[in-house]
């Protein structure tokens, strides 16, 4: 299964996502591969941050192969580097992802994400981390995934946002990727005892749109699992937090 996460709008937990259910599905014995496309490289830090080297191959060196023509291309799977949780890998991100943009949107490159995924053995799961707007790289994704996860936190000017990017999912669905599924919108940084979260919340199921059950809320620990390189499942296993992303794993498996 090849899910993606993404939101156009910033801030919403995207990183966090991709990184946590990443981590669960290895510690559940599923061969997993994390692909980090926001040259930010949040999801690579968090997953290999503590590792002491580097990655020597990133995303980055797949696409700039793809510029140029070989008869034999590297393997996809070379892309990949191990991190220090098992059953969990990382094609890492790099800053030369904007530069390279111009060039592959030029060169009508938007589909060798999809390419490459297709050929790929050796992994039942990988989660796809993207960048904060439309662009080459989230679109690349969302032409290669089979579902994609939409975090959403708890304001007006998310929802807002959110019928723009719904609009734009089933553009590319249309157009590009007739199989892609939005498995769900994923209520992140849930604050319960507010009223304006849960309003909105009902107010989107009303509405038909497809709200997760399982919500994410806020705590600290969050940020603290961010500082040390691990994922929820490895850093409090009994925390709260982790138990909701326990849930939503489980509830994605079971769709």
């Amino acid at each position: 299964m090849k899910r993606v996460v993404f939101n156009q709008k910033g801030g919403v937990g995207k990183t966090t996502i991709v990184c946590n259910l990443a981590a669960i599905a290895a510690s559940r014995g599923l061969r997993t591969l994390v692909i980090d496309l926001d040259t930010q490289g949040n999801a690579t830090q968090y997953l290999t941050g503590s590792a002491p080297l580097q990655p020597d191959r990133t995303i980055a060196d797949f696409f700039e192969a793809s510029l140029s023509f070989s008869l034999t291309p590297p393997a996809f799977v070379s892309y990949a580097s191990g991190t220090a949780f098992d059953n969990l890998d990382v094609i890492a991100a790099s800053p030369r992802l904007d530069e390279l943009a111009i060039k592959l949107e030029s060169k009508q490159k938007i589909y060798k994400l999809r390419d490459a995924l297709k050929k790929l053995k050796g992994y039942d799961a990988v989660f796809i981390d993207t960048p904060p707007a439309l662009n080459f790289y989230s679109r690349s994704a969302l032409i290669a995934a089979d579902r994609v996860l939409i975090p959403f936190d708890c304001d007006e000017f998310a929802r807002q946002a959110l019928y723009t990017l719904l609009d734009n999912i089933q553009e590319i669905r249309a157009d590009h990727n007739e199989d892609l599924e939005i498995e769900g919108i994923i209520v992140n940084q849930f604050q319960s005892r507010s009223r304006l979260p849960a309003r909105l919340v009902e107010e989107l199921k009303a509405e038909g749109k497809p709200v997760l059950d399982c919500a994410i809320g806020t705590s600290i620990k969050v940020k603290e699992s961010h500082e040390q390189h691990k994922p929820l499942i490895h850093f409090d296993r009994g925390h709260r937090i982790t138990q909701e992303y326990l849930a939503l794993f489980d509830s994605l498996r079971s769709a």
